[in-house]
């Protein structure tokens, strides 16, 4: 996070900040071609974010304002298409005083990361509230990925690790909580439940065996830790393309672990992208431990700059915020 963008926002605060965009109660929409007064209000909100470079205060969603509107998306957290909604609007509307304090929040965010993780050769970082990874070598992201994370009752936990093994073909061991909720009760409803969802029983616990429909997907990577947190593929690839992503009981679903796995081990000559591929796809599972640790950090940051210097805002799913801010204003 850069302070910079914490003074653009001051700036535009004392020029007045941007006016509530008023829409009729029966609206639903608007795409490009379309015409409406509330167009040319959506196009001054926009102008004064540097969505846009300039307000022509036209009321026709052209070529313009369609490129703004996407860029407004994808730094919202957004699906990035063209289409206007309620919902846009109403993110519109938040008063800048309310980004102002988002801003501040998650400065502080900031000064909380330990700095031998940004100094590390490569590292990983997922933020939750943005449902991004991003593999950092040499200070650049050589890879980004959608993610799925836990939801507001199975929420991830915010902590750093160093990555040592990678686990092709996993098996996936059933944590107790589920065993007890979902997979006992299966059972005690069909006989059949564990073949029908290929588990079978192990050291007194149930574990689903390594395959194309694993929970845990065809590879895993481990970073040890006392919350049992780590990342891994998944069978369900629908849920990478939905705009709110927390639907996990609390580790970290990873839409390209493939391309992670191939990213990782580019420079191992232990590994080619078709071993990697064979391994992924052999069930049965194998462990492989890298040559050096790999640093990873789980954030929470609900507002973020990228190297563009664009600033991104992103839904506090998990409601941390206000706590955060009332503590700052505490010590003030």
């Amino acid at each position: 996070m850069r302070t910079v963008s914490h003074a653009k926002y001051r700036a535009i605060e004392k020029k007045g900040g941007w006016a509530t965009i008023e829409t009729a109660p029966d609206f639903k929409s608007l795409k490009p071609s379309d015409s409406s007064s509330v167009i040319g209000k959506i196009r001054t909100r926009l102008f004064l974010t540097f969505d846009i470079l300039s307000d022509s205060k036209s009321s026709i969603y052209d070529e313009e304002l369609r490129l703004g509107i996407v860029k407004y998306k994808k730094r919202n957290g957004f699906e990035s298409d063209d289409i206007i909604l309620p919902k846009h609007i109403e993110a519109m509307n938040v008063p800048i005083s309310y980004r102002i304090k988002t801003l501040l929040v998650n400065i502080e965010r900031c000064r909380w990361i330990a700095t031998d993780i940004v100094k590390a050769k490569e590292f990983l970082v997922i933020n939750i509230p943005s449902y991004k990874l991003s593999y950092f070598k040499d200070k650049k992201v050589v890879l980004s990925s959608n993610v799925v994370v836990g939801t507001a009752m199975n929420k991830t936990i915010i902590f750093s690790g160093n990555m040592q093994y990678i686990v092709f073909s996993p098996y996936w061991n059933v944590p107790t909580s589920i065993l007890k909720k979902e997979i006992l009760p299966g059972i005690k409803k069909d006989r059949k439940y564990l073949s029908k969802h290929n588990m079978e029983w192990s050291k007194g616990m149930v574990r689903q065996k390594p395959g194309l429909d694993n929970s845990l997907g065809l590879v895993k990577f481990l970073f040890p830790n006392s919350n049992d947190i780590y990342l891994h593929d998944s069978p369900s690839k629908n849920l990478f393309s939905a705009e709110k992503r927390a639907f996990s009981h609390g580790c970290i679903r990873v839409e390209k672990a493939k391309e992670l796995a191939n990213a990782i081990l580019e420079n191992d000559p232990n590994w080619t992208p078709e071993k990697i591929a064979e391994a992924m796809n052999n069930e049965k599972e194998s462990w492989y431990a890298l040559k050096h640790k790999i640093p990873v950090y789980i954030g929470y940051f609900t507002s973020w700059v990228d190297d563009k210097g664009n600033i991104n805002f992103y839904n506090d799913i998990y409601e941390r915020d206000s706590r955060l801010e009332e503590m700052l204003l505490e010590d003030q």
